[in-house]
């Protein structure tokens, strides 16, 4: 990204000098991208020398620990700071907890590395859009009165290269302005796993009452059944917890000497019986590690803080494609169901016995409970199609004034949701985009959410972490950016099911219409099914495209024979009712 657009030569500070090093940085990061990918293409075999050793005959997801000290600021003055290579080691037959895994061992690397006081966490497709977002972030971190007013600082996402109108919705800046906004005010915003200045004190677990004393806080026996039985990580804790060093925190140096302790905390094994994931670090047992790791926070009484600087903080690459976005919903669904279903670390819990405020606490419920508005959803969506061919109404007829009460309803609430989005600024065809997807996500990814936490509930099975693909390929040239595509994904099943029913129940309606079956004498009965049902077939219209397109962009005829059944046993269910 740094290097898609050449800057400016008519920005005075930007001097001959700047250019000239900027040309040259590009011309060497150029080179080195084809280096990897001649490498890549023709299997040569690993580089040779004492800096590869560890490199050597390794398997991905079987591999020992490797920590390695790129860049060393051996004098402890401003400038560049330590860079340090981190593999943690993997085993197939030890959970590595994916990506809450990978930051506890990276809370722990740092500890004997760094041991600062306060760490950053971004994602990986990311990157700093703002060169004062770091001046920004400890600002808040160190500018209240008490600290328990920051635990962490949380940045809304945003995203670059967005398509316009947002056709996924994915992007979720209304949202997170209204949502995000309003839950600020109370005890902070959520963890959004990205874009978070933590405090490292609250992620060892620390209470934010009594900062000042030494009370309460455990021997180095039980602090060696929490952390891990590491001496030197023991010391780097009480450090921080304790703040037994007056006038700041220490620079560590040699940091040579530290590296094959870190390789021992990155081990696979190292957390065996301790309370990393459970009461300390990032917490394991959901799919959102992100807010599971927010709330246990900020039910030990921390706050949290939302700033959103301008311009943004950083920018990350949104998923693109009916699968990756789907995918990603299905994965944030799943998760927050399962927190909703956590007996030690649910809101309702974290409410009841610890310092989770009653208003933060439905804030969660309220986004903890995405994956189980899927079922009402659902029958709602198929309830006008089955008036449709049942001859039935669950609405009232359009000559009765009850028919102006719910068409007020109806119209009051998009209504309003468009103001939202006018005052962000955005378009009617990107409030239309978002509604669009409300309506599929909740059918599709929602539902297979539900689903994954019920069969995990019943012991049927376990949720699996689907890593949701953000990369932006070159298009072809015959490519239709904002298109929805599909595969053979199950949860495309039900979406294409609904459009099937739709589409079967309005012709039914018609037909009955044309014969007589339905006539005038019925005063407008079924008028109001009609227009829900085409308004079903309107919200899903990427599906009723998708049952006459090709490649990507058609429904795999695996997807639309499942469907089919489904369809037909619905209106079987219907007429047998």
């Amino acid at each position: 990204m740094y290097f898609s657009q050449e800057p400016e030569q008519s920005l005075n500070e930007l001097s001959s000098d700047f250019l000239r090093d900027w040309k040259e940085i590009k011309n060497e990061y150029e080179e080195l991208s084809q280096m990897i990918e001649d490498v890549g293409k023709s299997h040569l075999p690993p580089l040779q020398g004492d800096d590869f050793v560890e490199f050597s005959n390794i398997e991905r997801g079987n591999h020992q620990s490797i920590v390695k000290v790129l860049w060393e600021n051996k004098d402890g003055k401003d400038g560049i700071p330590h860079l340090i290579y981190v593999s943690r080691e993997k085993r197939p037959k030890h959970p590595h907890h994916f990506k809450a895994g990978a930051l506890n061992v990276l809370t722990r690397v740092s500890a004997l590395m760094t041991n600062s006081p306060f760490f950053l966490n971004v994602d990986c497709d990311m990157f700093a859009n703002n060169h004062k977002v770091i001046l920004h972030g400890m600002c808040l971190l160190l500018g209240f009165d008490e600290e328990g007013s920051c635990g962490y600082a949380q940045i809304p996402q945003m995203f670059y290269g967005g398509l316009k109108n947002d056709p996924f919705g994915n992007q979720l800046e209304v949202l997170q302005k209204f949502v995000g906004g309003g839950v600020a005010g109370i005890q902070g915003p959520f963890n959004g796993g990205t874009g978070s200045f933590h405090r490292r004190k609250a992620i060892y677990g620390s209470s934010p009452f009594n900062q000042n004393t030494n009370a309460g806080w455990a021997s180095s026996k039980e602090l060696r059944s929490i952390f891990g039985n590491s001496n030197e990580l023991i010391d780097s804790t009480n450090e921080i917890i304790k703040q037994e060093v007056n006038g700041g925190f220490r620079f560590i140096n040699e940091l040579s000497s530290r590296t094959e302790i870190a390789k021992q905390v990155a081990s696979s094994t190292f957390e065996h019986n301790t309370s990393w994931g459970k009461e300390i670090g990032w917490m394991y047992g959901s799919m959102t590690e992100d807010i599971l790791t927010g709330l246990r926070i900020q039910s030990m009484g921390w706050k949290s803080t939302y700033f959103k600087p301008n311009p943004p903080a950083f920018l990350g690459c949104a998923p693109t494609g009916g699968p990756a976005c789907l995918t990603q919903y299905k994965r944030w669904a799943t998760g927050l169901l399962e927190i909703l279903w956590d007996k030690d670390h649910s809101p309702v819990v974290a409410t009841l016995t610890k310092q989770l405020h009653f208003r933060q606490c439905l804030c969660y419920i309220r986004l903890n409970i995405w994956a189980l508005q899927s079922v009402p959803e659902l029958l709602y969506s198929l309830l006008p199609a089955y008036c449709l061919i049942t001859g039935t109404s669950f609405l009232p007829k359009v000559s009765e004034g009850q028919f102006l009460l719910v068409t007020m309803l109806f119209a009051g609430y998009n209504l309003y949701n468009l103001t939202e989005y006018k005052h962000c600024g955005k378009s009617c065809r990107e409030w239309w985009n978002n509604q669009r997807m409300q309506r599929i996500t909740a059918i599709t990814a929602f539902l297979a959410g539900y689903l994954s936490v019920v069969f995990k509930l019943l012991g049927l099975s376990e949720t699996v972490f689907e890593v949701t693909r953000k990369d932006q390929a070159r298009m072809p040239a015959h490519a239709e950016p904002g298109r929805f595509t599909f595969d053979e994904s199950p949860m495309f099943i039900t979406g294409t099911m609904l459009v099937l029913v739709h589409i079967t129940a309005i012709g039914v309606a018609l037909v009955s219409w044309v014969v007589g079956v339905i006539g005038p004498e019925t005063n407008g009965l079924g008028v109001g099914e009609m227009v829900c049902s085409g308004w079903v077939l309107i919200s899903f219209w990427p599906f009723v495209r998708g049952l006459f397109g090709n490649g990507s962009y058609g429904i795999p005829w695996s997807v639309m024979i499942k469907a089919g059944v489904l369809a037909v046993l619905f209106l079987h269910l219907c007429r047998s009712l």
